[in-house]
């Protein structure tokens, strides 16, 4: 599809039909876009949107306007009617842009389709400046429901500002849903004690921002977990009861223990009544429809306060049941219910029992995933949006290559099998140390598979294209080099604070972290009925890093190419004017360096590297390594501010500094 005229230009997503024609057009200095009233954008906010990145490309001053009775270079239109269908069979979102010397003309059978169009010009004008090439596109987008995942609760919430401008993003992309995960971080009514220190979003902020994305045309769903994930709430003094588990309340904090347990004990009825004030207050603020109840995960079900409950009518019951009746409270008051699919894919006999205007959100993250639980879903005739992931969670740097196959991978299947949309989860476990900034790659891997999952499109290629739409690269290497750095994370956060938390605070192994360690958790039982004693902290630590020990090889040369891609990327991150992207990929490259070394100095601490064998490499000093770490502690938190509230930066702060600590332990 493209041609030699396209090479040195890129549109994502990729257009289903598009003719480049011969010669360019040039931009007049001073002209008008004239934007049909009959769009609907009541602020014309697509004839701004497009002047101003005509004045930022070529540093003229278009006019704007409306009506038969002016003029307009760039035209923006409905069609009176439509004949070219996407490929579900359906017009929604679909468009045509011409661009010739008569000037240019975007039509969409919708407002979502001349906006779609108007995305497309946007990223030409930003890549071409005032020379265009001639050309004729007819799109139209493969899923209905294009939406973003954002976790904003594990640690980081991002400001307003943030949230604007990643929106705008979505926009450029044609992301056309939005949802930010919400735990612990709003500031509900009579919930103080759950929110407070954690910089929660208010009312007034997703009033605002609801506006906002209504405005880019996209739909801003309210997401909020109700029966699982309830960590923070679990452990306050006022709810503790409601959990599976009171008696754990009080335990120390942990970013693993947080991920797998403290869920509703929804046997109590009070529960229901705790699950529907969350959501009657927060659907209030969305004009959405829509509500995610979240729903997943729910390890403790059960186990605890509801046992003797779930031994009675069964787990898979006593799920079904709450979340049929959460469902059908939405359902009262207009609403369409959504929940992920985990629990009821696993307990196949909840899908017969779901009705018929819910939404199951099917995650799977998994590179090399089928399309088994996929078909599963489609064949039980329950309506399923299929849910990728960006791959950014507990780590510095994204893993690109598990984002593509897993995103391309699931955006088939879901095709194959009639879902109807496709949303991009973006997980921020662990604190949510990894920048949001470094998901764009994922993100646009998303739009791009989204709108045209069947286009066969090389990895290779569509990271060249990234680089030149979304950062200004000419040469087309700027992700390519991030995959690569992302590829020598040997030692991760993720080892980092496993490492950290098998130490229960008291000097203890934390059995419930060492359970979520393959290597420790098989060995757990053996060493209880072997030693009639529980595993130590010591012994937990030197399994964990003996285990690594052919990882940790490869650290020395891991390091070597990371500061290589370093040098890389440098002269290329000064072309792109970006100077926000050119820091955070430069504070997590070093990150990741530094991470590296101290997984080379844990393992050689406990005996698993011996120095003699180092080679030509290793890792300073314990205690220079150290205060290298607390000084690039302070450069992360600096970056951490340019996206995102306070909220739980202190954690990793206190991660990083458990980490010096160590080292400085080990030193003596």
């Amino acid at each position: 599809m493209a041609s030699e005229n396209t090479r040195k230009w890129a549109i994502i997503p990729e257009p289903n039909s598009m003719t480049v024609g011969e010669g360019t057009v040039l931009l007049p200095y001073a002209e008008r876009v004239n934007e049909s009233i009959a769009i609907g954008d009541g602020d014309f906010l697509l004839a701004h949107q497009l002047v101003a990145d005509i004045r930022s490309a070529t540093g003229t001053d278009w006019d704007i306007a409306t009506g038969d009775m002016w003029s307009g270079f760039i035209r923006l239109r409905i069609a009176d009617s439509w004949d070219f269908d996407s490929q579900d069979g359906g017009t929604a979102g679909a468009y045509t842009l011409t661009i010739n010397t008569d000037g240019i003309t975007i039509t969409g059978c919708d407002f979502e389709g001349v906006r779609n169009g108007v995305q497309t010009l946007r990223q030409l004008i930003r890549q071409n400046g005032a020379v265009l090439p001639v050309l004729q596109i007819e799109d139209a987008p493969a899923y209905r429901i294009r939406g973003y995942y954002l976790d904003a609760t594990r640690g980081r919430v991002p400001t307003l500002a943030w949230l604007k401008q990643w929106a705008d993003k979505l926009c450029l992309y044609k992301y056309n849903q939005l949802q930010l995960y919400i735990e612990h971080t709003f500031a509900f009514d009579g919930m103080s004690e759950t929110w407070r220190g954690s910089s929660p979003l208010t009312p007034a902020d997703t009033l605002e921002f609801d506006q906002y994305c209504a405005n880019l045309g996209i739909e801003l769903v309210p997401s909020v977990s109700t029966f699982g994930h309830q960590y923070v709430a679990m452990r306050t003094q006022e709810l503790r009861e409601l959990g599976e588990f009171p008696e754990a309340a009080d335990r120390p904090f942990s970013f693993i223990e947080r991920m797998r347990h403290h869920t509703l004990n929804v046997a109590d009825d009070r529960a229901f009544a705790f699950s529907a004030q969350l959501v009657d207050s927060y659907l209030q603020l969305f004009r959405s429809k829509r509500f995610n109840i979240c729903a997943d995960e729910t390890f403790d079900l059960g186990k605890g306060k509801s046992k003797q409950e779930a031994q009675r009518v069964g787990v898979a019951t006593l799920y079904a049941t709450y979340v049929g009746k959460l469902c059908e409270h939405l359902s009262q008051q207009g609403r369409e219910p959504m929940f992920w699919g985990d629990i009821a894919i696993e307990m196949p006999e909840i899908l017969e029992t779901l009705p018929n205007n819910v939404t199951l959100l099917n995650w799977q993250y998994e590179p090399e995933a089928t399309d088994e639980k996929i078909q599963l879903v489609a064949q039980a005739g329950a309506k399923q949006i299929v849910c990728p992931a960006v791959w950014g969670w507990n780590a510095l740097l994204p893993r690109i290559d598990d984002a593509w196959n897993n995103i391309a991978r699931i955006a088939r299947y879901g095709i194959d099998c009639g879902a109807e949309g496709m949303l991009v989860t973006d997980w921020g476990d662990f604190g949510h140390v990894n920048d949001p900034r470094m998901a764009v790659p994922g993100m646009i891997f998303g739009a791009q598979y989204a709108w045209n999952p069947a286009e066969d499109t090389a990895e290779n290629d569509l990271l060249e294209r990234i680089s030149r739409v979304e950062y200004g690269d000419c040469s087309a290497r700027f992700v390519a080099l991030l995959r690569s750095a992302s590829a020598q994370a040997v030692f991760t956060w993720r080892e980092l604070v496993e490492y950290l938390e098998l130490d229960d605070g008291a000097g203890n192994c934390n059995t419930d972290v060492a359970q979520t360690i393959p290597c420790l958790a098989d060995r757990l039982v053996d060493h209880l009925s072997d030693c009639g004693n529980a595993m130590t902290v010591r012994e937990a630590r030197n399994r964990m890093m003996r285990n690594m020990a052919t990882t940790i090889e490869r650290i020395p040369q891991a390091n070597r190419a990371l500061q290589q891609c370093m040098v890389d990327i440098a002269p290329i991150a000064v072309h792109m004017g970006n100077p926000g992207i050119t820091a955070a990929v430069r504070i997590a490259m070093e990150g990741q360096l530094l991470l590296n070394r101290v997984g080379f100095a844990l393992a050689e601490a406990h005996d698993v590297r011996d120095a003699h064998d180092a080679g030509d490499w290793r890792p300073s000093d314990y205690r220079a390594l150290a205060r290298e770490l607390e000084c690039w502690c302070e450069a992360y938190a600096k970056e951490w501010n340019a996206t995102s509230q306070p909220s739980e930066l202190h954690r990793i702060q206190e991660t990083v500094w458990k980490a010096a600590d160590e080292l400085r332990r080990i030193s003596k």
